[in-house]
């Protein structure tokens, strides 16, 4: 019963001396946190009014939340009794084991700072990236998030980003859509290049130039394919695709031109 007593004493003793420790430590990670993302929010709102640059500015932002919500924790654990020094030591001795583990992550980063400051292409502009097409919708510590045409989210490693070709659209204006058709041998391909000229003249947000990219791309088995090439805004790629085929078809049989097919279908 002794012992008993003894235990009972001692966890007694024990929650007298840390339970208002422990309690203020949580009041103060949950008032901090509320308090680190508002601070978060207004030297973002700073930022802004300081005319960074998107990129720049959500590269920033992400450190600055980071940064922020570490302090707290920080400050809430010395509250409790833990030497915030042996704290520091313990995560630059965990950073660093997490750094051997983690050496993508960290290439990530450093491929991060590089797109922010060099910027090989911002926030809105029309990419290509390991031959995915798309438009940049974020630039984030390790990756960047692109959207494609067809509306799917690609997340892409920073580090991927910067060991690959980037093709940015946005830098002329403008991008050729790579459009196919077929025609017969027998059909004449002066008159069906003809037919497509006008049509692509007829055809809504095609950007009109002197001088149009059709022509013959192969000999198939049963019909000869043509490549079309005009130029588009990038915003205007699905729609302007869509529509130019139509329009095509159309054209096609408004003027008579044969459709090549295999035969024996």
């Amino acid at each position: 019963m002794e012992k008993y007593e003894k235990y009972i004493t001692d966890l007694t003793d024990w929650t007298i001396r840390f339970a208002p420790k422990v309690i203020a430590a949580v009041i103060v990670l949950v008032v901090g946190l509320w308090i680190a993302n508002r601070v978060g929010e207004f030297l973002k709102k700073s930022l802004v009014k300081s005319n960074i640059s998107t990129e720049i500015l959500s590269f920033l932002g992400s450190i600055i939340d980071i940064v922020l919500k570490i302090a707290v924790i920080l400050f809430a654990a010395s509250i409790v009794g833990f030497e915030v020094s042996s704290l520091f030591a313990l995560i630059a001795a965990i950073g660093f084991a997490v750094g051997m583990a983690l050496q993508g992550f960290l290439g990530n980063f450093a491929s991060g700072i590089t797109i922010v400051f060099l910027k090989p292409y911002r926030i809105g502009d029309w990419v290509e990236i390991s031959e995915k097409f798309g438009k940049v919708e974020s630039i984030q510590i390790f990756n960047t998030t692109i959207e494609t045409p067809n509306q799917k989210t690609l997340i892409i490693p920073n580090g991927q980003v910067t060991d690959n070709i980037i093709t940015n659209f946005s830098t002329k204006g403008s991008v050729r859509l790579e459009l196919k058709v077929t025609m017969p041998y027998s059909e004449s391909f002066p008159r069906v290049k003809e037919v497509i000229t006008q049509t692509l003249r007829e055809t809504p947000k095609v950007i009109q130039e002197d001088k149009f990219f059709i022509g013959i791309e192969d000999y198939d088995s049963h019909n000869i394919t043509i490549t079309i090439r005009p130029l588009i805004n990038p915003d205007d790629f699905w729609e302007v695709k869509l529509d130019t085929y139509e329009r095509i078809k159309s054209a096609f049989h408004k003027n008579d031109v044969k459709v090549a097919y295999s035969e024996g279908v």
